[in-house]
C-alpha cells in the first residue's frame, strides 16, 4: 500500500511539473519564494543527492507534511508525518541520525519528536520530551552526543536514541545585542538551527519578533568550537534583515545554512510579501559565501527579490505543486488539511468525489477543509450536492473567529461575512449547485451556478487583506475551504483553482 502510495505521489509531482510548466523554458535563474503560500519555519534535510522539507503546521491536520527536491527549487510532497492531534505545531526540525529519521517540535506548550525508518513512513506517534520551550534544534557533537537547543539559547541532552531527555536544560547563548533604535517587534530569539563547518559549529537564529514591524525579523550567527559553546557572534550580523517597509519581502528570518553536497551553500528562510501578509510567512532561498576567515554572509549582488542565478550554470524550470483536484484517488490529496483536528472517518473518496459529514453550526466550527493558495489574485470553484440539513460551502478562513464564504443549503445561497450569515438568494436550487470565489488582490467576490457555466454574482464582497497575523494573531494565512456543516453531508466534485496573472 505505502509503494502505491508513493506511486500515486510521483505522479503527481510529474502532474505538477506538466501543469505549472506549460510554455516554459528552462532558465539558470530561479525567483523566490520557492514554497509561495503559508509555508513557515522551514526545515531542511539533505540526504545524499535528495532534499526534505518540513514547516510548522500549526492547527492544520494531518500535519507536519514532508517535501521532497533534488533541485531545491522544485518540490513535491512525500508524506504527512503526524496524524494524531497535539496541538498547534510550530518550528520543527528535520534531522537524520543513524539511519533514521526524526521530527522534533513543539505543540501544546511542551515538546515531542516523531520517528521513521523511511522518510515516507510511517511516522511513529508523538513522545512527549515534558521541555516547556520552543523551536528545538538538533546538533550532535564529535563523540556522538545529542543535544537540543531551543529558542532561549539553551540546550538539553538527548537520549542516545533521541526519544527523551537526559539531563538538565543549560543555558548557552544570549544572542546578537539589537540596536535600540531599530524597530522590532521584541527581542524574542528562536528558532535555533545549528550545523558545523571545518573547526567550528555554527548557530543560526532569529530575533526581533516573527511578525509585527517590517524589521524586526532577522538572521543572526553565531559560533563556536563546541556545540556548547561559548559562543562568538559573526561580524556581518543581521546575515539578513529588511530594512524598510517598502522591500517586497518583510520580516525575514527563521534562516538554516546548509550545502548542496556539491560544494554550494545556501540558507533557507521565511518572510512574509508586503501587502499580502494574509498568505502568511513564505519559503524563500538564497546563496551564502564564506570568507576567508571562517564566516557566511549573502553576497553583496544577491537581491532576494530578484532572480538569483543558480550555482554550476545549472538550469531549471521553476513549477508549483497543483491544487486543483478531481478526487479521483482513494486518498485524500496532500494539499488538503482539516482545521483543528483529522478524522479518517468523517469523510469518503469514491467516484470522483469527497463526501464529508457536516459539522458544527457556521465555517468557524465545522473544521473546514483547507488548501493554500499561491497566487496574488484567483478563482476557486467546486461542484456541491447537499444531503439532509446540511450547508455546503467554499470559504475564505483564517481561524475560528475570523472566515467568510459562500454556502447553500438544499434550496437556498447563504452569505457569511465575518461570523454574519444570512441567506442571500431564496429558492434557487434544488440540492445542487456550483459555487465560486474569486480573489483580486484581496477583493473577493462570490458567485453561484446551476450549471457550472453560467454564474451569478452575489451581492456580498469581500475585502481581506487584513486576515493576518499582525491583526489577528495566531500566525496562520487565509486559506480557501471547503465546508461541510450542520447535519447531514456535503459532496464535492471538480475543485479548480486558477492563478490569475
Amino acid at each position: 500500500m505505502k509503494a502505491l502510495f508513493t506511486i500515486l505521489l510521483a505522479c503527481l509531482g510529474l502532474i505538477a511539473n506538466a501543469q505549472s510548466t506549460s510554455g516554459k523554458v528552462p532558465t539558470n535563474t530561479y525567483s523566490n519564494p520557492i514554497f509561495a503560500g503559508d509555508y513557515p519555519d522551514p526545515s531542511i534535510l539533505r540526504d545524499g543527492d535528495d532534499f526534505y522539507i518540513v514547516h510548522s503546521s500549526f492547527e492544520y491536520y494531518p500535519g507536519l507534511l514532508i517535501w521532497h527536491s533534488t533541485d531545491l527549487i522544485n518540490w513535491t510532497p512525500v508524506a504527512n508525518a503526524l496524524n494524531t492531534y497535539v496541538g498547534s505545531v510550530w518550528a520543527p526540525d528535520l534531522v537524520k541520525y543513524d539511519g533514521k529519521y526524526y521530527i522534533y517540535f513543539p505543540a501544546d506548550n511542551t515538546n515531542y519528536v516523531i520517528t521513521a525508518d523511511n522518510i515516507e513512513g510511517p511516522w511513529s506517534e508523538p513522545a512527549e520530551l515534558k521541555v516547556t520551550m520552543i523551536d528545538p534544534g538538533h546538533v550532535v557533537d564529535e563523540k556522538g552526543n545529542r543535544y537540543l537547543y531551543f529558542s532561549s539559547g539553551s540546550y538539553v541532552p538527548l537520549s542516545k536514541d533521541g526519544l527523551s531527555i537526559a539531563g538538565d536544560i543549560q543555558h548557552s547563548y544570549d544572542g546578537w545585542e539589537i540596536p535600540r533604535d531599530w524597530s522590532i517587534e521584541c527581542f524574542c530569539m528562536e528558532g535555533p538551527k545549528l550545523m558545523k563547518r571545518g573547526d567550528y559549529y555554527y548557530l543560526t537564529v532569529a530575533e526581533g519578533g516573527t511578525a509585527g514591524p517590517p524589521t524586526g525579523h532577522m538572521v543572526i550567527s553565531a559560533r563556536s568550537k563546541s556545540p556548547l559553546g561559548p559562543w562568538e557572534n559573526s561580524p556581518f550580523n543581521p546575515i539578513l534583515r529588511a530594512e524598510s517597509n517598502k522591500e517586497r519581502w518583510c520580516s525575514v528570518g527563521h534562516g538554516t545554512v546548509f550545502d548542496d553536497g556539491k560544494g554550494n551553500w545556501y540558507m533557507l528562510f521565511h518572510g512574509y510579501e508586503n501587502g499580502h501578509y494574509n498568505m502568511g510567512r513564505q519559503t524563500m532561498l538564497v546563496p551564502v559565501e564564506w570568507t576567508e576567515d571562517g564566516w557566511y554572509k549573502i553576497p553583496d549582488d544577491i537581491d532576494i527579490a530578484k532572480p538569483i542565478k543558480l550555482s554550476d550554470g545549472e538550469q531549471v524550470v521553476q513549477s508549483r505543486y497543483p491544487l486543483s483536484d478531481q478526487f479521483d484517488d482513494n486518498t485524500l490529496n496532500p494539499q488538503w488539511k482539516f482545521f483543528g483536528g483529522y478524522d479518517e472517518g468523517r469523510f469518503t473518496l469514491t467516484d470522483n468525489s469527497i463526501t464529508i459529514e457536516g459539522q458544527g453550526h457556521a465555517i468557524a466550527d465545522c473544521s473546514p477543509m483547507l488548501c493554500i493558495p499561491t497566487d496574488h489574485s484567483y478563482t476557486a470553484e467546486v461542484e456541491l450536492e447537499i444531503e439532509g440539513d446540511a450547508i455546503g460551502g467554499l470559504a475564505m478562513f483564517y481561524n475560528r473567529q475570523a472566515s467568510s464564504g459562500v454556502l447553500a443549503d438544499s434550496k437556498n445561497i447563504l452569505t457569511n461575512i465575518k461570523g454574519w450569515q444570512f441567506v442571500t438568494e431564496k429558492d434557487v436550487i434544488d440540492h445542487h449547485v456550483f459555487l465560486r470565489i474569486q480573489n483580486v488582490d484581496n477583493v473577493v467576490n462570490m458567485y453561484y451556478s446551476l450549471d457550472g457555466e453560467n454564474w451569478t454574482q452575489t451581492e456580498n464582497s469581500l475585502e481581506v487583506s487584513g486576515f493576518h497575523h499582525n491583526v489577528l494573531g495566531g500566525f496562520l494565512s487565509l486559506r480557501i475551504g471547503l465546508c461541510a456543516i450542520g447535519n447531514g453531508k456535503v459532496t464535492f466534485k471538480n475543485f479548480v483553482y486558477k492563478p490569475i496573472r
